[in-house]
């Protein structure tokens, strides 16, 4: 008996790396799983099928039961078709998991007008346009008395929650991953659906354009960065005996940690009464102590994505 065994779960960006990972255990665990991917390449131009089609086949060798589906997420009516994939294949969907995204690294002022709008389009819109769908067909579920117990993993990034040098296209996109994810766990609720984002650790075709053998693994040891590490939990966050809901987790190697929202900083507080003026801003500032001059975040791995 698996964790999903009788599910229906929608990956996007499955074709390779970390989303293929997902697609494969939730398969593993019982789902029958629809392997979306466009078939791009990792800035996202070019598309084909073979990816998604080639876990399709992993997965069917090994017993599963699962369809390929290469629409573009982050076009509307490719949304509305890789759900109506899922449910025209198997007749329900139980758990989205989106993970389709791609990289144009440049520092701010050299990028161009196309490099942010394709970064964010399917970061961000992806994101939101197969959660709004799917988000659609369980309210009608539940509209119509039937028990929904559904759950949504999205894809966000250390860049994006901590920041990170040369991707603000990336960082600003998956920012808005995480603050939608805290958003849609809310509204979302009602309808019996689960709503929770990822920042995954793991070597893909993304990072190992960055790092390049810094992630490769190391013979006789843990291979931490195996895009398989971090598949487990997104299948735990994906099975309905999972209450966790609204939440951000970095995953990667052997760690789950939760990330904290935003959160008001008790030790970084002034007050006045009335209006505070300029001058009266530069002395209390300068009588608290208050560091200048550097970030106001770092990020506590020291990783990219």
């Amino acid at each position: 008996m698996g964790s999903l065994d009788g599910k229906v779960a929608l990956v996007t960006g499955a074709g390779r790396g970390i989303g293929r990972e997902h697609a494969l255990l939730l398969a593993a665990e019982g789902a029958k799983v629809v392997v979306n991917d466009l078939g791009g390449a990792q800035d996202g131009t070019g598309g084909e099928i073979g990816p998604a089609q080639q876990v399709v086949n992993e997965i069917k060798e090994a017993g599963g039961e699962a369809v390929a589906n290469g629409d573009d997420v982050a076009d509307a009516a490719g949304a509305r078709s890789v759900v109506g994939t899922a449910l025209d294949a198997f007749g329900r969907l139980d758990a989205v998991v989106n993970n389709a995204g791609i990289l144009r690294d440049r520092v701010l002022v050299n990028i161009e007008d196309e490099d942010w709008d394709v970064v964010v389009r399917v970061n961000m819109r992806g994101t939101f346009l197969v959660t709004r769908e799917a988000a659609r067909h369980w309210r009608e579920e539940s509209k119509a008395g039937r028990e929904v117990r559904a759950s949504v993993v999205n894809t966000s990034s250390e860049s994006g929650v901590f920041g990170n040098p040369g991707q603000a296209n990336y960082a600003a996109a998956k920012a808005a991953v995480a603050s939608l994810t805290q958003v849609a766990a809310k509204e979302l609720k009602r309808y019996g659906v689960r709503v929770n984002a990822i920042l995954p650790q793991a070597r893909t075709r993304l990072t190992e354009s960055t790092f390049g053998d810094a992630m490769a693994p190391k013979e006789g040891k843990f291979d931490r960065w195996h895009p398989g590490n971090v598949a487990p939990f997104v299948t735990y966050l994906s099975s309905p005996v999972c209450e966790i809901s609204g939440e951000v987790f970095l995953v990667g190697g052997s760690r789950v940690q939760r990330v904290r929202p935003w959160e008001l900083d008790p030790e970084w507080k002034l007050s006045t009464e009335g209006r505070w003026t300029v001058a009266d801003l530069e002395k209390a500032v300068i009588e608290a102590g208050i560091p200048q001059g550097q970030s106001w975040s770092a990020n506590p791995s020291g990783g990219k994505k």
